[in-house]
Order: structure tokens, then C-alpha cells, then sequence
């Protein structure tokens, strides 16, 4: 009992640490920290986190305790420490014993770490054991979720397990002085992972590090390479030749979409692109996401071919995040593509025989290894704004993201919406937002979205008692959750992206939420996009709204901005509409195509209403000639921010008038008025473009400013475009207002898994 020992002037402490506190070395700084202060008992990993148990002098314990939270390693994050007194153990010496696997999991699993730079160091010394060996890592860095099968994280719960360390690897495991130290992926050449080059037979042709130089060489030679990564499989090419990044795009059907880069050094990319300290930080970080960069404009025979990302301004760059890709790239030399290994809305491959299967036809040959992935995680995507991260793909590195809550005892399942799908869990007032799917289209990526919520369900022993969804019936999402056979709730999209930025920061309500985005079903049954919602203590409300107007062939718009024009001007003059349309939209249509589109819009055949700001986007890029048809989503909007770059925020915005109906409706009419006088006068188009991105900035404030409420919160696909986040957060923030954008969720639907737990929650009344 604690008190019993004050002879010996010793006590016990019983320590509980949570967070991400396993796969990061904790357990070992435990020990050294420990054995430097003298102190005796134990360490171990369990499923609530790491448990220490430690006896000695008070003072020594009190010092023990402000550096066990103060020095921690530089990858781990402390969610909370626990500590009671107990009596003092009867150890001799500190250990580190067995985990154990009984108890409430509250521990949170690391993500993919990038090779820290001993390790980096060690596979390019010629006279290391681990000299070009392509799966070295320690405590510091490798492979972690997408390897882990369970919670606590011991090797015997790993794809590792299967491979048996040799004496050398197994003296590193158990040494306390050596950073390899029950590091559970630890292997080398003798007895790890290895490397296969295998034709599209499936025939292996070599193997080890002749794997990777006949990979190298292929590559050099214009062959496309499919590489089994750490989280899936990637596409690799030159990215300096222009025919072999066109094979790439036929054979992909991939015609304008960028193409992520992967380059060798930093310094290889400050020649190329304008990189940032943030912007450089991001890249060197353990995260190691690809960044969109500027792309600087010079003559250099080295810089990307045109190809790699048509029209587009930036490059989306990341730096080699294991040692595979460090010897790659060593070896190369130059910058590659290196894009997701997967057809077209099919998730990416993760298993050999299935790229051969669906990589066969693309790829000239595979390089690939014998160490299993647990789960897909394909790389993550972030720009900077106002420097700050906004993250577009939530994915290696940073997946899976937690967030503490105050409340939310219960379990339950978020399954997000249908495109850029991700899931989130909530467990023991924390939500778990698990990695990137991708849209829920194909019979792959409902698997792997199947696969996602078995894992993350099954890691974290949650219970699931209530299923939350989008409110739009035609998700895959929703069908899911309707057909669970579990109580299911459904929350509205532009609601959810609002309250997954206030479960970000803890917000409190009342705040004004500014959700902009190309799709959501709204409680009218129209398309919502263009929202500014009231959320209070109640739930929340449709303050204000974009004017909307008629989509000719629903979801056929999306494919084509001029059919969001023609929607546009039919809601504007009528009737009268076609003799508006400027030729830029005109030249596309033949005369019967027009007459039908207008007949459909007169009659209201399948001409859905939307208030989207996304559609109107792709309205005016259209309007103004820069994209009639797209090959990708966001497409006419990323060319519409692009134009607007050129020509800047400081020009005179349109008019535009407010009504008030059931809440404030924002008129465009005027400024479709005025964008078709400039069009006529031959104004140039980025002027036009950089005009409307003012206009849209001047309706949320002018909104804001009507409806008064001090915190106010973005979120939803449009604030991808960096002009217009940047812009308007600027201008809200001058106006007196707090403003608050998501830097740990994506801004996109990636994040809507956590905004629909809070909105059960609040719904539910916990506490």
C-alpha cells in the first residue's frame, strides 16, 4: 500500500501514458530515461497505450515524470498521462516486459513515418551491413499503419511476423542502447523483405539489388515501371520525356489530370518550383506528402516535361519517403512521375498478382516485394495557404488522424460521404479518421471501403451501436448504412464539413459555417453548394444561399461546364436566354443540340436546382472560354483559380443583390450582366476570372457582416482554391471576425466522417 514503504523513503508510480505512443520508440526512452535516474520497474506497450510502472526516491520520480512528458521521442504525441501512487515493485533494474493485450484499447496507431536520416545514412555507407538495403528503418521511421494488423504494436501483429529476425537484427531488438530497439518491422538483407523484378507474365526476372538497377536502367530507357510501395503500388516514369509521360496517359486514360513528381533532392526541386520554408518543412517532414508547388518557368532541359501537368501552374511534388525510393532515386538521378498504381476510379493495387491483373497493360514491367500490406495507403496531398497546411488528401502520414472529444461515450461508425470517401470510428471520446478511399464508384473501392471499416472497427474493439451517413440516398455510403441492419442517421453534407472543422479546433457554436462545394443534398431536395449555415446550441440553419438555378442533365454538368452556363443564363434572361450564350459556348452546340437543351429547360426535364459554387464555377469557365468539357473533377474551376492568379484580388468585384426570402439569397444576376459586357468588350479573360473570384469573396463578407456572428468557419471543395481561401480569410479576419479553416482534416469530403460523428452526437445530447 502506498505509505508502507516510508522507511526506505521509496514510493511507486503507476503510469498510464495514451496517445501515439507506440511504434515511436516510447517504451525505449522509457527505459533510458529510467536507468539514467536509477530508478526500478517496468515498461510495456497494452492496448490503452504504454503502462510504466517505476519506483524510487520522490524527488527522482517527480524529475522522472517532467522529462517523461518533456523529451519525448520527436515522432510521438501525447494524448494524456495518468499516474497514481502504488506500491513501490520489487524490481531490481528497469525493464521492458511483454505487452499486454487485454484491457480497453485507447492507444493510437502511428502513421507511415519517412526515413529518418540515419537510416538514410546507413543504407549509403558501402561498408554498413544495411549498404542499398531497401527496407532498413528503426524507432524513428517505417512502415507502421500500413503494416499493423491489431493494437498493442508487437511485430507478432504486423505483416513483419512472418519474417524471423536473424542474430545480428535480433541483438539490435533487445539491446536499450541501439535505436533499433523493439523496433517491430526490423529486419535486413539475411532475413527481411527482398526485392523481384517480374515481367508481365508474373515471370521473375531478378531479384534483390539487381531488382533494382535492372529498374533503374528501365526507366532510364523510357519503361514504365510499376513499383509496390509502402501503402500500394505506383506508376513510375521519366518525367523529363515527353513520349514516355504521353504512353503513361494513353495507357492510363488519364489525358489531362497532373501527374505527382517525385524528385531526388530538395535542392533538385527549389530549381524547378518556389519553395517556401513551410512549403519545405512539409516536404522534409515524417509525413512527407506530395506539396503543390509553383512551378518556376526556365529553359533547364531537366525541368518536367509539359505533359506531366497540362496548363497547370503548379507541380505536385514529394521528396523519396522510404529507402526503396531513396536508392531509386539516388541511382536515377532525375525527377520520375510517380503516380497512384490503379485504372481510373479503381483504388490503388496493393498486391502483386492484382497489378498484374490491373497494372499489366500499363506497366512495363514490376518491381516488387515480398513484404505483405495490410492496408492501402496511397500518398497524401497538401498546398499552403497563408502558410498553413491545407490538406487535400488525407493519407500516408498523416492517417489515421484522432481527435479528443469532451463527450461521446458510445461507439459509433461515420462512413462519410461517396466521393473522396474516408471513414471515421468513434471510440472512447476520441474519433479516429481512417485514410483515404477514393470515390465509391467501382466494386474495388467499396471492398477496400468494406475492408476499412472491418479494420478500424475491429482495431479499436469498438462496439458499434449507431451508423451515421450523408443524408443523399444515392451515396453507397448511405445504402450502406441503411442496410446494416444498425440504427443509422442521417446528417446533411454542407452541416457535416461545418462541424468537422469545429471537432478540429473544439469550437463551441454559435458560428457561422461558409460550406462551398460542387455537391450536397439539401433538406429542400435541391443540390446545395453555395451555403452559409447559422449552427447554435440546437442544431443549425439555411441562413443564406447562392440564387439557383437549372442543371440541364443533372449530373451531366459536371462533365460539362456549358451546360452549367446554359442553366446559368436560362435562370438569368429566360427564354430568351440563347441569344446570350457568347460563342465561346455557342461554337460547342450545333443548332438541334440547343434547341433540346432549351426545351429541357423549359419544360424542367431533368434540369435539377442548385445553389452549388461549384457549378457556378463551371459556369463562368465556360462563359469565359477557358473549359467547355472536363476530364476530371474540378478541372474548370482549378483553370478558373489559375486565370484569376494572373490578374489578382485587387480588382472591382461585380455587382451582385441580395434578397431576403426564408433567409438571404445572394443574386448573381448582375454579375452574369457584367461578365457578359466584358466578354463582349474583349476584356481579357483572366481579368473576368480574377473579377468573379472578388465578387464571390465581397457575397461572404457582405453575408457575414449581415448575419454577425464572430466565428466563422470554411470548409467544402471549393477552398481547395487557394486564391479564394487565401482572399476571403484574409478579408473576414479584417472585418474583426475569427476565422477558422480545417489544417488536420481535408477541406474536401475527406473530412465529412468526423463532422457527422459530432452531428450525431449533438443530436444524441451527450455529454
Amino acid at each position: 500500500m502506498p505509505g508502507e514503504h516510508a522507511k526506505t523513503g521509496l514510493i511507486g508510480n503507476r503510469i498510464v501514458v495514451n496517445g501515439q505512443v507506440q511504434g515511436v520508440g516510447f517504451r525505449p526512452f522509457v527505459y533510458r530515461l529510467a536507468t539514467s535516474l536509477g530508478l526500478h520497474g517496468s515498461v510495456c506497450n497494452a492496448p490503452e497505450g504504454v503502462i510504466i510502472e517505476v519506483s524510487g526516491r520522490p524527488d527522482i520520480l517527480a524529475e522522472f515524470r517532467q522529462r517523461l512528458t518533456g523529451e519525448i521521442p520527436p515522432q510521438a504525441k501525447i494524448g494524456s498521462v495518468t499516474t497514481e501512487e502504488i506500491a513501490p515493485n520489487g524490481y531490481r533494474g528497469f525493464r521492458v516486459i511483454p505487452s499486454r493485450e487485454t484491457g480497453e484499447v485507447t492507444a493510437r496507431i502511428t502513421p507511415d513515418l519517412a526515413t529518418c536520416p540515419d537510416c538514410i545514412s546507413e543504407i549509403s555507407d558501402p561498408n554498413n551491413r544495411r549498404y542499398r538495403y531497401p527496407f532498413t528503418n528503426c524507432t524513428n521511421c517505417g512502415p507502421r499503419f500500413s503494416i499493423i494488423e491489431n493494437l498493442p504494436y508487437d511485430r507478432k501483429r504486423t505483416s513483419m511476423r512472418i519474417f524471423q529476425m536473424c542474430d545480428k537484427c535480433r541483438e539490435e531488438y533487445e539491446n536499450p542502447s541501439d535505436r533499433r530497439f523493439h523496433a517491430q518491422p526490423n529486419a535486413c538483407s539475411v532475413c527481411g523483405p527482398h526485392l523481384e523484378v517480374w515481367d508481365k507474365s508474373g515471370s521473375i526476372l531478378v531479384s534483390h539489388d539487381e531488382a533494382l538497377s535492372f529498374a533503374v536502367e528501365k526507366i532510364k530507357q523510357g519503361k514504365i515501371v510499376a513499383l509496390k510501395g509502402l501503402g500500394g503500388f505506383q506508376l513510375l516514369a521519366d518525367a523529363r520525356s515527353e513520349d514516355t509521360v504521353r504512353t503513361l496517359r494513353i495507357r492510363k486514360i488519364r489525358p489531362d489530370k497532373p501527374f505527382a513528381l517525385m524528385y531526388p533532392s530538395l535542392e533538385m526541386i527549389q530549381r524547378d518550383c518556389a519553395v517556401s520554408e513551410i512549403e519545405k518543412m512539409l516536404l522534409e517532414s515524417a509525413a512527407a506528402p506530395i506539396v503543390l508547388l509553383k512551378r518556376k518557368r526556365n529553359e533547364s532541359n531537366d525541368v518536367p516535361c509539359g505533359n506531366v501537368a497540362p496548363g497547370n501552374p503548379y507541380l505536385g511534388v514529394m521528396l523519396p519517403y522510404t529507402p526503396l525510393h531513396q536508392l531509386l532515386m539516388a541511382d536515377l538521378g532525375f525527377p520520375i512521375v510517380a503516380t497512384s498504381g490503379n485504372r481510373g476510379g479503381e483504388p490503388i493495387c496493393i498486391e502483386e498478382h492484382q497489378a498484374l491483373s490491373e497494372l499489366g497493360d500499363i506497366a512495363d514491367f514490376l518491381l516488387v516485394h515480398n513484404r505483405p500490406i495490410v492496408r492501402q495507403v496511397d500518398d497524401s496531398v497538401v498546398r499552403v495557404v497563408r502558410e498553413q497546411p491545407l490538406i487535400l488528401r488525407h493519407a500516408r502520414g498523416y492517417a489515421p488522424s484522432v481527435f479528443d472529444m469532451d463527450h461521446g461515450n458510445d461507439s459509433m461508425l461515420a462512413v462519410g460521404g461517396h466521393m473522396k470517401n474516408s471513414i471515421a470510428v468513434l471510440s472512447k471520446k476520441k474519433i479516429v479518421l481512417g485514410q483515404y478511399v477514393g470515390d465509391l464508384d467501382s466494386a474495388g473501392s467499396r471492398e477496400i471501403f468494406a475492408n476499412n471499416i472491418e479494420s478500424l472497427t475491429s482495431i479499436h474493439k469498438a462496439n458499434i451501436r449507431r451508423i451515421v451517413c450523408d443524408k443523399h440516398p444515392d451515396y453507397y455510403s448511405t445504402q450502406y448504412a441503411d442496410d446494416s441492419g444498425k440504427p443509422a442517421y442521417g446528417v446533411q453534407h454542407h452541416y457535416a464539413h461545418i462541424l468537422s472543422v469545429m471537432a478540429e479546433y473544439g469550437l463551441e457554436p454559435p458560428v457561422l459555417g461558409v460550406s462551398w462545394d460542387g455537391t450536397g443534398y439539401g433538406d429542400d431536395g435541391t443540390i446545395w453548394g453555395g451555403e452559409f449555415l447559422r449552427v447554435d446550441e440546437s442544431g443549425y440553419e439555411r441562413a443564406a444561399h447562392l440564387r439557383t438555378f437549372p442543371l440541364p442533365g443533372g449530373d451531366k454538368g459536371i462533365e460539362e461546364p456549358r451546360r452549367c452556363a446554359l442553366g446559368l443564363l436560362y435562370e438569368r434572361y429566360g427564354d430568351d436566354f440563347i441569344g446570350h450564350i457568347p460563342d465561346s459556348v455557342r461554337s460547342g452546340y450545333s443548332d438541334d443540340e440547343l434547341r433540346l437543351i432549351a426545351q429541357m429547360l423549359r419544360n424542367n426535364i431533368n434540369c435539377p436546382r442548385t445553389s452549388s459554387m461549384g457549378r457556378l464555377f463551371d459556369a463562368v469557365a465556360a462563359l469565359v472560354g477557358i473549359r467547355q468539357k472536363v476530364t476530371f473533377e474540378g478541372q474548370a474551376a482549378m483553370d478558373l483559380e489559375f486565370a484569376a492568379e494572373n490578374s489578382g484580388l485587387n480588382l472591382e468585384p461585380y455587382p451582385v443583390a441580395y434578397r431576403n426570402e426564408d433567409c438571404t439569397i445572394a443574386d448573381w444576376g448582375a454579375m452574369v450582366n457584367g461578365i457578359l459586357h466584358d466578354i463582349g468588350n474583349n476584356v481579357n479573360r483572366n481579368e473576368i476570372a480574377g473579377r468573379f473570384h472578388s465578387s464571390m469573396i465581397m457575397i461572404a463578407v457582405d453575408i457575414a457582416k449581415r448575419i454577425n456572428i464572430p466565428k466563422i468557419v470554411l470548409s467544402g471543395g471549393c477552398f481547395q482554391n487557394g486564391l479564394l481561401l487565401a482572399g476571403l480569410s484574409s478579408r473576414l479576419e479584417d472585418e474583426g471576425f475569427g476565422v477558422y479553416w480545417p489544417h488536420r482534416l481535408p477541406v474536401n469530403d475527406g473530412g465529412l466522417a468526423v463532422g457527422q460523428i459530432l452531428a450525431a452526437i449533438r443530436e444524441k445530447g451527450v455529454k
